[in-house]
């Protein structure tokens, strides 16, 4: 499952969106959108879970959630 994460915080990473997102299982991938002439965060990226059960785990556990200052939107 293909998740969209908004409303991140310019300084969260995809390392600290894949850590956020393993507590609730496997993460294919972690990618967070950036500007493509200044390469900075644009606020937000998608986060993939093979399986879907733990994916809606993880909607379901970190939405509205604080991640380093702004909270998360699934």
């Amino acid at each position: 499952m293909n998740i969209y994460v908004g409303n991140l915080a310019y300084a969260v990473t995809e390392a600290d969106l894949r850590k956020t997102f393993e507590a609730f299982g496997e993460v294919a991938s972690a990618k967070i959108i950036t500007d493509k002439y200044s390469g900075e965060s644009k606020g937000f990226g998608f986060v993939e879970m093979p399986a879907t059960n733990e994916a809606q785990e993880a909607i379901n556990g970190l939405s509205g959630k604080d991640l380093k200052g702004r909270t998360e939107r699934q």
